[in-house]
């Protein structure tokens, strides 16, 4: 496998998790356990991405495959799909 789908696959799955961890610690940002996983892995995906764009040391996941680098997808994906979730949580709940 390459190395951004590599990449891609940890951020979309620590964004997940992130975002599920996110609503369940504040309860009035959830959108559904479905809600929370989408706008997690959404989150996870492009934050991840962008991160690995301004951290070189996190784009090199698959070509050195160290602990350094996947902790870092696993955090960066998992902050960011958290983020998303809270953001999209908040908005969901303002206009209700």
């Amino acid at each position: 496998m390459s190395g951004l789908l590599i990449n891609l696959i940890i951020q979309i799955i620590s964004g997940a998790v992130g975002g599920n961890v996110a609503a369940a610690a504040v309860k009035s940002i959830d959108l559904g356990t479905i809600g929370n996983t989408i706008a997690g892995a959404i989150g996870g995906a492009a934050g991840g991405q962008v991160l690995g764009m301004l951290i070189p040391l996190l784009a090199n996941t698959a070509s050195t495959p160290d602990i350094g680098s996947i902790v870092g997808q696993i955090a960066g994906g998992g902050v960011a799909g958290a983020v998303l979730t809270a953001i999209v949580g908040a908005v969901k709940s303002r206009t209700a």
